[in-house]
């Protein structure tokens, strides 16, 4: 993988920005990727992370992204 100067700055920014509204912005940044990855991208990470990957598709099809399983 080669990481630009400009996608090295784009993901601090994106740190940042997590930080600042989310206690935990790993899910968050993770929910992103999914959304952003090209499709090689995207089965390395459905292999990686198939509990929240399965959790994206079910909101992403969900009224409002809400689960019966949220409070």
């Amino acid at each position: 993988m080669k990481l630009s100067i400009r996608e090295y700055e784009s993901g601090r920014k994106l740190l940042m920005a997590a930080h600042e509204g989310v206690g935990n912005p790993f899910y968050s940044l993770l929910q992103a990727c999914f959304r952003c990855a090209g499709s090689d991208n995207l089965a390395k990470l459905q292999t990686l992370f198939p509990e929240e990957y399965n959790e994206l598709q079910a909101r992403y099809n969900a009224p409002g992204g809400i689960l019966n399983t949220d409070a």
